[in-house]
């Protein structure tokens, strides 16, 4: 069951060595590393330039009164009252709110226009193949009742023929056949 360990013990204690060496890698790892400096305070780059302000993502330039302001996280966008959103900045300074947000819902749209688009050519697709896979069968289905049929018309000819050739045939094939 374990390959190439004999037993279930084996296995789990190679399995606990190895997450021990992991664990003793990773520990000596964080010890290693040195803290990141703590972001500056996003009012300390107010008066520079956009590029200054923008470099800390917590940062929002507000390119009316040239303000590097904190970014309003309890909202998703920044209110009027903190900076007009065609005077916002955050990530790049080419880009405002209203541009970011016009352009997102348009995509946004474009996408889910095309996912429903995708969706309804698959199910018209699939209702195509399986109306090409019903007329195929049909046909395939027409076929072998006119094979069975004519199958059915030959041994009922020979079976006729075998009763012509040694005299048993009925004028009435309901009637009883006498003994002659």
């Amino acid at each position: 069951m374990f390959g190439f360990f004999s037993s279930a013990s084996s296995f789990f204690s190679f399995f606990s060595n190895i997450c021990f060496v992991v664990f003793i890698i990773a520990a000596a790892d964080a010890e290693t590393t040195t803290p990141s400096p703590a972001p500056a305070h996003c009012s300390l780059a107010s008066n520079t330039s956009c590029d200054e302000c923008l470099q800390n993502v917590a940062c929002l330039w507000c390119s009316l009164n040239q303000q590097c302001i904190d970014y309003p996280v309890k909202n998703i966008l920044p209110p009027s009252s903190v900076c007009p959103l065609n005077d916002a900045r955050w990530g790049v300074c080419w880009v405002n709110f209203q541009i970011l947000i016009i352009t997102m819902s348009v995509l946004a749209g474009v996408i889910i226009i095309a996912i429903l688009v995708c969706c309804f050519c698959c199910c018209k697709c699939e209702r195509i193949g399986s109306s090409r896979e019903d007329a195929q069968v049909e046909r395939q289905t027409r076929a072998r009742k006119a094979r069975q049929k004519a199958r059915k018309t030959e041994i009922q000819m020979r079976h006729d023929e075998i009763r012509h050739k040694y005299g048993i045939t009925k004028e009435n094939p309901y009637a009883r056949m006498n003994d002659h």
